[in-house]
């Protein structure tokens, strides 16, 4: 059984996911300068103050990526980010030898 597709899948997966996770980070708007007015992580914000009492929990996922925005990913971020793209990417890889 030739495994290629799904060996290629997963290898463009993992590097796309680790090279695009900051950029999509960013794009929410977690950026070095804090959290940008009118964003996304603005609405995840405030939703997570107004759940928490008025504070965001420290270690949650709104200040684990303004972390991971203001001083870039950490390396349990980036091998969570490969994993999950590695396996998208193999799952679409399997896909495109399933149906080719």
């Amino acid at each position: 059984m030739n495994k290629t597709w799904i060996v290629l899948g997963a290898t463009a997966g993992a590097a796309s996911a680790v090279a695009l996770a900051p950029v999509a980070i960013a794009a929410m708007g977690f950026t070095s300068a804090g959290i940008a007015a009118g964003s996304v992580a603005a609405s995840m914000m405030s939703s997570a103050a107004i759940a928490n009492g008025g504070g965001v929990a420290a270690g949650g996922l709104v200040a684990v990526l303004q972390s991971a925005g203001a001083a870039g990913i950490s390396t349990g971020l980036g091998a969570a980010a490969a994993s999950i793209g590695g396996a998208l990417g193999g799952a679409g890889g399997w896909l495109a030898r399933r149906f080719k």
